[in-house]
């Protein structure tokens, strides 16, 4: 019974910061009906970029996030004007293409500034542990988890109680209708591909001691932040939250009961079975509960 209670716990932390990771694929596709496929390589770009001031300031991880972050949303608005926008303009299957064209361009980039070797960062608490009795919880996914939870209510906080949350809904659901009140779909866009960008800064963070990570690490972050935005639900943040925690229950169930070569599939199988099932995603209800509030 401890075994499956420590299985349950390490799960529940790893969903958390996976829905941190996610957050901003399912903010993209609320808008803009765009599936960001450069998020994985955005992820690792933070990763990367909070790693060097790890490595060469002795700044940790989760406070240089706060350093990473403001670069990123800046390269978000960067690339949202100067790319996204305009191929979303021409059609939105093109924009999609341009993030993949994105992807595979931030992963050469990082390639020849970090190289290809592994890179991971090490704070204090990168081997520390919490017990509470039998019950070992690790204190690096603790800690990650913490603030997946804090930044990720704090962008549901924004999307529902803000004057930029209305405007993003009113132009995701009726941008004519939003325009007559005064809100410019384009500049909402921008706004929001700056926020999704901004976020990867903390996912990174925390994925940057949790795993080790190269340049092509990406290929998989992408996969497993697609299912779990498929998972809860396309546009939904507590969608997201919902789809995080049961995937990282899942991969955690998976490599302790039946093999950890299996838990790498579990994404991917799951990615299959809710497009099968549920195309709308397991929690689709709260999509639309945001919506109407």
């Amino acid at each position: 019974m401890a075994a499956l209670i420590q299985t349950l716990v390490f799960g529940l932390l790893i969903g958390g910061v996976y829905a941190l990771m996610s957050t901003g694929l399912t903010l993209v596709f609320g808008v803009m009906k765009i599936v960001n496929m450069a998020q994985g390589a955005f992820l690792i770009l933070s990763a990367y970029l909070t790693y060097s001031l790890w490595t060469y300031a002795g700044i940790d991880p989760l406070i240089g996030a706060f350093i990473v972050a403001p670069v990123m949303g800046l390269l978000g608005v960067i690339l949202y004007k100067g790319i996204i926008e305009r191929a979303q303009r021409i059609d939105a299957g093109l924009a999609i293409v341009a993030t993949f064209a994105l992807a595979l361009i931030l992963e050469a980039v990082t390639a020849l500034i970090w190289g290809p070797e592994p890179a991971t960062t090490t704070p204090d608490y990168f081997n520390q542990a919490v017990h509470i009795g039998s019950i070992a919880i690790p204190k690096a996914q603790l800690y990650a988890c913490i603030f997946a939870v804090v930044i990720t209510a704090g962008l549901a906080f924004i999307i529902k109680r803000t004057w930029l949350g209305h405007a993003i809904t009113a132009a995701s659901e009726n941008p004519e209708g939003a325009r007559l009140i005064g809100v410019e779909p384009a500049r909402v866009g921008t706004w929001i591909f700056a926020i999704s960008i901004a976020t990867t800064a903390f996912g990174g963070a925390a994925l940057s001691f949790l795993y080790q990570f190269v340049p092509d690490s990406q290929d998989g972050w992408i996969g497993l932040t697609l299912s779990v935005v498929i998972l809860g639900g396309l546009g939904s943040i507590p969608g997201v939250v919902a789809g995080g925690l049961v995937l990282g229950v899942a991969e955690a169930l998976t490599s302790n009961y039946v093999s950890v070569q299996w838990s790498t599939a579990v994404p991917f199988i799951l990615i299959l079975v809710v497009l099968t099932v549920r195309p709308q995603g397991l929690f689709a209800l709260h999509s639309r509960e945001d919506v109407s509030s």
